[in-house]
């Protein structure tokens, strides 16, 4: 049986499997980006796919924190979009 990465979201905490989340990247030059593929160089925090959980993350300014940059709305736009087709 092939082992199933895990990883957590910062907002909840919660362990969930790597494609039920989100990852939101600083890149190495310091830009924040949505990272579809899960695999963009850089600093990476997992959100969970839920619109409640984004918003949250939007209001708490966490992946601020954690990114250790400002994430711009931008980025929670796409997160937002992102849930919506699934």
């Amino acid at each position: 049986m092939k082992k199933v990465p895990l990883r957590t979201c910062v907002i909840t905490k919660e362990k969930c499997e790597k494609k039920a989340l989100l990852r939101v990247v600083r890149t190495p030059e310091g830009k924040v980006i949505f990272d579809k593929s899960g695999k963009s160089n850089g600093k990476g925090a997992y959100v969970k796919k839920d619109e409640t959980v984004i918003l949250k993350a939007q209001k708490s300014k966490i992946l601020d924190k954690v990114l250790e940059v400002e994430v711009p709305d931008e980025v929670y736009q796409e997160l937002l979009k992102e849930v919506s087709y699934e």
